[in-house]
């Protein structure tokens, strides 16, 4: 399931950036830092069922501002400070979380989603708790750069645990 986990990450990403930002997504191997000290904002959308945890969101909080701008058609000028980034950032975690849930779903794998939240800052980053498995997917996009983050506890791990 590692493996399937992995490419619904992929394909969710592909999916909303692909439709929802009109901008070709890149998957990124290389495994080199993103953020290092960067102001960045981390979207999270939590998800139950067959996997139990949350999936994440991260960006600069320069590039959210540009996927802004592009999911509401609006110019950079236009965009009204924070609060509007962090209202379509969260909502760019949902739909990811959404195309997750759907594809997890399409693998006998159902799953329910919380609200999404939205979190600032520099210097932070989210650590798994034991028996968690964390599962990363790094993004290049219209410059810049997006990571996808699950960290999951499946049936199996819980039976571990």
């Amino acid at each position: 399931m590692n493996d399937d986990l992995n490419n619904v990450l992929e394909s969710a990403a592909k999916t909303v950036f692909t439709t929802m930002l009109e901008t070709p997504l890149e998957i990124d191997r290389s495994n080199e830092p993103f953020f290092e000290g960067d102001y960045h904002i981390a979207g999270a959308v939590g998800l139950t069922g067959a996997y139990n945890g949350i999936i994440y969101l991260y960006s600069t909080a320069l590039f959210a501002r540009k996927m802004t701008s592009r999911l509401l058609g609006m110019t950079d000028d236009e965009i009204e400070g924070d609060e509007m980034v962090n209202d379509a950032f969260g909502e760019l975690t949902n739909m990811v979380g959404g195309v997750i849930k759907s594809n997890l779903e399409e693998l006998n794998q159902a799953c329910m989603m919380t609200v999404p939240s939205v979190v600032r800052g520099s210097n932070f980053s989210i650590e798994a708790v034991t028996g968690v498995e964390r599962r990363s997917v790094y993004c290049i996009c219209d410059g810049g750069r997006v990571l996808v983050e699950a960290l999951i506890k499946t049936a199996d791990t819980e039976e571990l645990a």
